[in-house]
This record gives structure tokens, sequence and C-alpha cells, in this order.
């Protein structure tokens, strides 16, 4: 039977982390972890949420995703805000279900296609959930803007039906966490993998 790779995909704010650190049943999934560069926050240590590195270290890290979120407003001089799933992250929990919180979906479709290349889909079955944004997702944004330019660069952030399109993605979850509205058969899936263990 195969494992489950579960993308928790929508906006700041729409409830994706409350969803894994709440919903997931304890030890179901495994949340892959993102190496970045942006400062560590208040709370944060090393390895939760991130790996915090230097800008070099993506140079010479295999990743499976690698976004660069400022790009439009990097200037020389300005640190440049990189995050990416390190291949060694994935690979050392290949046969657990895998849960990825991404914002957008074409980071989705960068991380399918590395499984695909590296012959590991065979043992995985992917499902998208898409997590709908709060109205006030901007006012979100700007309370967790710690960074220069860092509540433009959320705002320029996108995640909707026509994002997945884009990346040829479907979606198989819609969830509203925050009005306590789950998915179904989402539920079904999650107690059918417990059902396995």
């Amino acid at each position: 039977m195969k494992n489950t790779l579960l993308f928790c995909t929508g906006l700041s704010g729409s409830g994706k982390s409350y969803f894994i650190q709440n919903n997931l049943p304890s030890g179901l999934f495994y949340c892959l972890k993102s190496m970045t560069t942006r400062p560590m926050r208040d709370g944060e240590r090393e390895g939760e949420p991130y790996f915090f590195r230097a800008e070099s270290d993506f140079n010479t890290t295999p990743l499976v995703t690698h976004l660069w979120v400022n790009q439009e407003f990097w200037r020389p001089g300005v640190p440049k805000w990189l995050y990416g799933v390190p291949e060694s992250e994935v690979l050392n929990n290949i046969g657990r279900n895998l849960v990825y919180d991404v914002i957008q979906p074409k980071y989705v479709r960068q991380m399918i296609d590395w499984f695909k290349k590296n012959d590991l889909s065979r043992k995985y079955n992917f499902r998208i959930a898409y997590f709908l944004s709060p109205e006030s997702n901007l006012e979100t944004a700007r309370k967790r803007a710690n960074m220069p330019n860092d509540t433009a660069v959320r705002a320029l952030n996108t995640c909707d039906p026509c994002d997945f399109l884009d990346a040829g993605l479907d979606i198989d979850y819609i969830l509203n966490p925050r009005s306590g509205k789950l998915n179904n058969r989402m539920i079904a899936h999650i107690n059918r993998l417990q059902r396995m263990r």
C-alpha cells in the first residue's frame, strides 16, 4: 500500500499550520521542513520550524523545492529570502506519510516532479488540500511581517484555482478550518491511513 504525501496549500493565515498541528492525528504524518535564509523569529529554533542556513548553502545543498520569495524586491546588498526542502529531508523520511505546508501550487508541482524524476512516485499517493483564504489575509500578513518589504512580498503571493491549473494540478480537498469546516473525504482518507498503521 502506498504512503500519502499531503500538500497543504494556501495563503498565510488560511489555517494550514493550525490544521497540521491540531487536526492530523499525532504521529501519522511527518511534516517536511524547509531550510531558509530568513532571520529566526521569536519562539523559533534550529529545525523548528525551519533549518536556518546561509545563502551559500543553497548553492551546495541539493533541493527538492526552491523558492526565492523576495526576488522582485531584491537589490545588491540586500539578503535573499530563500526557502527550499533539502533532498536529504525527503529521502530520510521516505516510507512515512508526509505533509508539506506551502503557499503556492507551483512548489507543489516542483516536489511532485522531483518524486517522479527519482522514481519515488510509485511509493506515494499525492493529495492536495486547498485552504480557503480568510478575507483578512493581508492584515494577517502585516501582523507576521518582520523583514523589509515582507508585507509587499506576501501581497504578491497568490493561491487560487487558476494557480493550480497553471501548475497542472487537481485539488483533492477544499478546507476552511477557521470556520470549523473540514473536508469529509479528507477525514475518511486519514481514517484509512490510521487503520493501516
